[in-house]
């Protein structure tokens, strides 16, 4: 696969990433409170447009990638989310597909990264190999393990990245219909 498919919900449209996300990518990962629980460190604009060329490449590279999520009736942006593979050096990530997301402060509380990490794995469980996903969380963001529990990761193990602790989580892939 070299492009994102495009995933739809009851409320979500997920879709590639385009140049003219940029802006409200920028948006998203400079408050400090959207990056408390991811580096704790807002981004600065070129890591931003880096990030967003890293997204594009993933795709033809890896078969997988992340997504904008949008809401279906408005098309404004909430936030992003999908699978990487970022070479953190954990050993419990290596040949594992990372899931991840992030939502702006307008999406919290509403199910937003539920529902589209759902359509997510709905679409790696079909579309990839992979025999499980892993995703890691500051162990303090209760909303993110929430959300990755009622999406069936399991806690794998606590470790550090960076100096500081790391929740590991691991999800099977779900046997197929």
């Amino acid at each position: 696969m070299t492009d994102a498919p495009t995933l739809e919900t009851a409320r979500l449209v997920l879709r590639p990433h385009r140049v003219d996300d940029y802006g409200a990518c920028r948006t998203l990962w400079a408050d400090p409170d959207v990056v408390r629980h991811i580096g704790g460190v807002p981004l600065d604009s070129q890591a931003v447009w880096f990030r967003i060329l890293r997204y594009a490449g993933m795709w033809p590279l890896l078969g997988y990638g992340m997504w904008v999520i949008e809401a279906r009736d408005s098309g404004a942006f909430l936030g992003e989310a999908g699978l990487l593979s970022a070479q953190r050096g954990l050993a419990e990530l290596e040949g594992v597909p990372e899931a991840g997301w992030v939502l702006g402060p307008q999406a919290w509380g509403r199910g937003i990264a539920t529902e589209a990490m759902q359509a997510i794995l709905n679409w790696s469980d079909a579309h990839l190999e992979a025999p499980s996903l892993r995703c890691i969380i500051d162990p303090g963001n209760m909303a993110s393990i929430k959300v990755a529990e009622k999406l069936g990761f399991q806690m794998l193990t606590d470790t550090e990245l960076g100096g500081k602790p790391t929740r590991v989580f691991d999800r099977p892939k779900a046997p197929p219909l």
